[in-house]
């Protein structure tokens, strides 16, 4: 007894645990945990594997365990510019001239001329006042809700909102409304509830992502000015190609001067590779850069980053022509696969979610789609609601109508070989 408790003693003088077996058996009771909820995710067929890209990202992709080159359907790459040689071009500048990183977040000694630079051009394309960067849009919408509202405020959610905007409402003690989604008659009701409130905001996907359906932006500013609200869009699917120039679904909607702040990132159509951004009003994003823990806690984003995103907005504000090419692509892919049988959801924009209900029918006919030399991902839940399993197509600028032909006809064969459509 004497010789274990020297032993207990020893340990923790040297910091260790009291107790190697008990440590152990801790260990050993969380990995049974874990393994068991694996199993059910493995059952329930939701299992999400990662394929490994072994090139640049594009419309045609190389990938690990497929022979040539892949069409991918399923990036967020929607002008096309993530390997644009001029937005590379502009990367290898800024790491030549600024460096790999700044080692520091912003308000210590992490902002450089080409941040302001890019935070100046970002309100200017959507002609705001001001703009603040992020390392992703996910910060962008955790850190802005608990910053602007108070438990004498509401929020007022739309309920498929992006799983960001979720947590970042989570986090703020405003009083929080979910309106069934869409449903105009339903925010009209909330917002009779929060009368009572200082500050109501509505806040909703400008395109939700999983659907590709189209919040019905001059209604719900309509009721906004009814009711003396703000309105608040997420615009990380429409940034760069909605709208005659690209500036999204503000200004497809005609309502770029009701809506009161966007949110959008870097990381789809404008460059693809990371970093978001809240633009509005001077004295919101000059509170954000005081309080906003996302942006006070986190590195600045690393210059090559900066320069290629800086680079895709120039060529998006130079020419419209990009952007302009993605509503006949889409058409063309909606048109077809509709006519052969499948049940497309959303609207007219470039997500093209394919229905199919199960998530294993889901998850196999994405692998036979690869085996077609066609790249797409099967979503279910989690992501997705629990039903609602889907093939989730994104068209891109840079896909070709023989590119689009092709996707099509890679479905109507898989699609026959699981008895999708006859």
């Amino acid at each position: 007894m004497l010789s274990r408790t020297v032993s207990v003693a020893c340990r923790r003088a040297l910091g260790l645990s009291p107790s190697p077996s008990r440590a152990s058996s801790a260990l050993s009771h969380l990995n049974g945990l874990l393994e068991a909820e694996l199993d059910s995710i493995r059952g329930a067929g939701t299992w999400k594997s990662e394929r490994i890209i072994t090139s640049r990202q594009g419309a045609r992709i190389n990938v690990q365990g497929s022979a040539g080159a892949i069409l991918n359907f399923c990036a967020n790459n929607y002008l096309g510019l993530s390997s644009h040689p001029a937005v590379i071009q502009s990367g290898i500048e800024a790491l030549d001239r600024y460096g790999a990183g700044l080692s520091s977040v912003r308000f210590i000694c992490g902002t450089q001329n080409l941040h302001k630079d890019l935070e100046d051009k970002i309100a200017k394309f959507h002609q705001r006042e001001d703009a603040i960067l992020y390392a992703s849009c996910f910060d962008a919408n955790a850190g802005i809700f608990e910053v602007l509202l108070t438990p004498e405020d509401a929020i007022l959610s739309d309920e498929l909102n992006h799983a960001s905007i979720i947590d970042g409402v989570r986090l703020c003690k405003a009083n929080k409304y979910r309106y069934k989604h869409l449903d105009l008659g339903d925010l009209e009701e909330k917002l009779k509830e929060a009368q009572k409130h200082r500050i109501r905001l509505i806040v909703t996907d400008g395109v939700f992502s999983m659907d590709g359906d189209v919040a019905p932006l001059k209604e719900i500013c309509d009721l906004s000015e009814k009711y003396n609200a703000l309105v608040f869009i997420d615009e990380c699917h429409a940034t760069g190609f909605l709208g005659p120039n690209g500036r999204g679904t503000d200004e497809l909607l005609g309502v770029m001067d009701r809506v009161h702040i966007v949110n959008s990132t870097l990381g789809k159509a404008l460059g693809g590779a990371a970093g978001g951004y809240t633009t509005g009003p001077k004295a919101v994003v000059a509170l954000l850069r005081q309080r906003s823990r996302p942006y006070l806690f986190s590195n600045t984003l690393p210059p090559p980053v900066v320069g290629c995103a800086s680079k895709a907005l120039d060529l998006l504000m130079d020419s419209n022509v990009i952007a302009q090419t993605m509503a006949a692509k889409t058409k063309r892919f909606r048109s077809r696969m509709t006519a052969a049988g499948f049940t497309i959801g959303g609207m007219n924009h470039p997500i093209c979610p394919v229905m199919l209900g199960d998530a294993r029918l889901a998850s196999h006919m994405a692998e036979d789609m690869l085996e077609q030399g066609i790249y797409v991902i099967g979503f279910s839940f989690p992501v997705v609601p629990k039903g609602k399993a889907r093939i989730r197509v994104q068209i891109s600028a840079a896909h070709s109508d023989q590119d689009i032909d092709q996707c099509v006809e890679a479905f109507l064969e898989v699609g026959r070989k699981h008895g999708v459509i006859s």
